[in-house]
């Protein structure tokens, strides 16, 4: 549940291929058959990284790709090209358009996942860190576990989940549809009101006595991690002062 990858490619069987690996790597994924369709649907929601195909209906990827470059909310955006093509000009012409990495068709999926983990690493360092931090809440995604104030807090694993995808976004106000989209998938029908119960189940783990609720309710909106919880951590204990001699 780090990065949103969206992955436009319009060969059925390469697509789901690609979106059972990667979310197997805990990645977001969106996936899109057409060209035209991706050009309208990143102009709604730019993800963390593009895996476009060369050759796609409705628009080629390589007048997507350059078309995404002209435009201010995704000129920066990480593209890797999928392409059957493998000489040196089109690779050229590929790079030459805007993508960032170039894979010819057949590749190896392990190679693949390890040129997306690189790029993400290089442009968007906070969503593959294995720890985040807020306050005095620390959640360390490799070994599953979340601490407060130095107590460790037992969450189940749609809680878990809830909390990290908070946790990338201090003071953003998540709607409920949007945490279901986050959360539990676009493909698992889940009523709304499940992330009110999931939401209610995390605090009351995370929240012991009179600490403060990191959480923060939007009536008619949604929820949101709490900016100034994020940005404040608990002082430092003091070190006694020697007594005057």
């Amino acid at each position: 549940m780090s990065a949103r990858i969206a992955v436009v490619e319009d060969e059925e069987a390469l697509s789901v291929l690609l979106r059972y690996n990667l979310e197997s790597e805990g990645y977001r994924v969106d996936t899109i058959e057409r060209g035209d369709e991706a050009d309208l649907r990143l102009k709604e929601e730019v993800p963390d990284l593009l895996i476009l195909d060369w050759m796609l209906p409705g628009l080629s990827g390589v007048e997507l790709c350059r078309r995404l470059r002209t435009r201010p909310e995704t000129e920066r955006l990480p593209i890797i090209m999928l392409t059957a093509r493998g000489e040196e000009s089109e690779r050229v012409r590929g790079l030459s358009v805007g993508a960032d990495d170039y894979v010819v068709k057949p590749f190896s999926t392990p190679e693949l996942m390890a040129r997306v983990r690189a790029m993400l690493r290089r442009v968007k360092p906070e969503r593959i860190s294995s720890q985040l931090v807020a306050g005095d809440i620390d959640l360390d995604r490799e070994t599953h576990r979340v601490r407060r104030a130095g107590r460790e807090v037992r969450l189940g694993p749609t809680e878990f989940k809830l909390l990290e995808f908070l946790l990338q976004s201090p003071g953003r106000v998540f709607s409920r549809e949007q945490l279901l989209d986050g959360v539990w998938g676009r493909d698992i029908y889940v009523d709304e009101r499940t992330v009110d119960v999931h939401v209610g189940r995390l605090r009351k783990a995370i929240n012991r006595g009179r600490q403060r609720d990191p959480i923060r309710t939007v009536r008619g909106a949604g929820y949101a991690l709490d900016e100034t919880f994020s940005a404040a951590r608990a002082p430092a204990p003091r070190s006694p002062v020697p007594a005057a001699p």
